[in-house]
Parts: C-alpha cells; sequence; structure tokens
C-alpha cells in the first residue's frame, strides 16, 4: 500500500500546483539494510514510472554531492548539514528538511550556472 499512497501523493501535488517541471531526488547508493534497499527500489520504481507517465524529467542526485555543495564536506554529519541550512536563514526541524532544502539549492545554483 505504501508504493500506492506515494504514487497517490505524487498524482495529488500535481493537481495542487501548476505543475511539475522537473523532479530531483536525492540518489541513495548505500542502505541500512536489505529492507531499505527493497524499499528505495520500490519508491524508484514508481517516481520514475510516474514521471515517464507524465512527460516530466527526473534526476538523482548523490547524497556526497548535496553535502559537498552545503557544507564544503561530501561527508558532512546530519548536524553539519543543519548548520548550514540555518546559515542560509531556514530553521530545519530535522536533517531530513535540512537535505531537501540542500537539494533545492543544489538544483537552483547549478541550474543557474547552466542557464544563467
Amino acid at each position: 500500500m505504501r508504493y500506492l499512497r506515494f504514487k497517490r501523493w505524487l498524482t495529488d501535488l500535481k493537481q495542487c500546483t501548476d505543475g511539475i517541471d522537473q523532479v530531483v531526488f536525492e540518489e541513495v547508493r548505500r542502505h541500512a539494510g536489505i529492507d531499505a534497499a527493497h524499499a528505495y527500489g520500490g519508491f524508484m520504481g514508481q517516481l520514475t514510472a510516474w514521471c515517464e507517465h507524465h512527460q516530466i524529467p527526473y534526476q538523482g542526485v548523490p547524497v556526497g554531492t548535496i553535502k559537498k555543495h552545503a557544507t564544503g564536506k561530501g561527508n558532512a554529519n546530519k548536524d553539519q548539514m543543519i548548520a548550514a541550512m540555518q546559515l542560509r536563514g531556514h530553521a530545519p526541524r530535522d536533517d531530513n528538511e535540512a537535505d531537501a532544502l540542500a537539494l533545492l539549492y543544489w538544483v537552483i545554483e547549478t541550474q543557474e550556472c547552466q542557464h544563467g
């Protein structure tokens, strides 16, 4: 059911916005265990199929790339990621929020370099 809920969430998100131009996600190469790897694979399958169906470009960004862009260190820890986003004026509730903000900054700043 979690994969169906995820697909429904993506569709709901698309319907309540002006559109989704692209999907960028944290590309995880290492998993805590077999169950985590299987879950990640399932979500990736749903995400990529959904993007393909809706003709939305998608891109995974390696965790180390996001961390290096945010902190200067590709192996930054959770506290360092939170601190980096606080320096940018945010108050992330946890490391997951900090990582999402860091990914957003990576997309904005690397696209400006490519298109600006």
